[in-house]
């Protein structure tokens, strides 16, 4: 059983994005990572930061192995200067943590983002050569009225995990299996049972399910990447 120890955390000053600073903290890693991996939050209106339980747990998968893993909020969220842009400006905040982690660190770049930013990741993220690896965290469809769409899947050519809870009602699983159909190889799911979009248990199956989603993500990360734990 893996231990998801978590490394020494510090904050970050000098990431800035087009509308200003964005708080950031950095779980540093080994000196021989061969990796560096970054983490988005969930909607910023709706309470999301780089706080949020999910984010927090792929944080921890990363760190197992010795990663580096920055992990931001998004403008207008926390302490992070500019106002909410409805996604739009938020891949620029995403493509400042690109350049912060590539500036610093020379390294390849693995990405995960949970619900909105998963959304919002993979769209700064596809098709950058930096990055060599995306996971999407409740991968969302319509989430309270808000309509994701994945027109961009594509041209995400690097590895792909998508980990849902097969109750997750912002991401049906017709819907989902329809929208990854337009992602080319390779492209791995993972439905965990019993799990609604913050990987919590539902009334039939009340335990909560994180641990089920960080072995997935551990397991997927030795297969792909043939990491190892530190």
């Amino acid at each position: 059983m893996p231990s998801f120890t978590t490394s020494h955390v510090r904050a970050i000053e000098d990431l800035y994005g087009p509308a200003g600073r964005l708080e950031a903290v950095l779980n540093t890693g080994s000196d021989d990572a061969p990796y560096t991996a970054l983490v988005c939050h969930p909607h910023p209106p709706s309470g999301g930061t780089l706080h949020n339980k999910v984010v927090y747990n792929a944080m921890k998968v990363f760190s197992s192995f010795g990663l580096p893993v920055l992990r931001f909020n998004f403008r207008g969220a926390g302490l992070s200067e500019g106002v909410y842009d409805d996604g739009h400006g938020e891949q620029n905040d995403v493509r400042a943590a690109l350049e912060w982690l590539e500036l610093n660190f020379r390294k390849p770049i693995l990405f995960a983002g949970f619900s909105f930013g998963a959304n919002i990741g993979l769209r700064a993220c596809c098709g950058d050569i930096r990055v060599k690896g995306t996971i999407g965290l409740g991968l969302p469809v319509n989430a309270e009225g808000r309509e994701y769409t994945y027109g961009f899947l594509p041209r995400c050519v690097e590895p792909k995990l998508f980990i849902i809870g097969d109750h997750d009602p912002f991401a049906p699983r017709e819907q989902i299996e329809q929208v990854l159909l337009k992602s080319p190889l390779p492209t791995e799911t993972v439905w965990i049972e019993g799990a609604d979009h913050f990987f919590q248990g539902i009334p039939i199956s009340p335990a909560p399910k994180l641990e089920a989603m960080k072995q997935a993500m551990h397991s997927w990360l030795i297969k792909t990447y043939k990491l190892a734990e530190k």
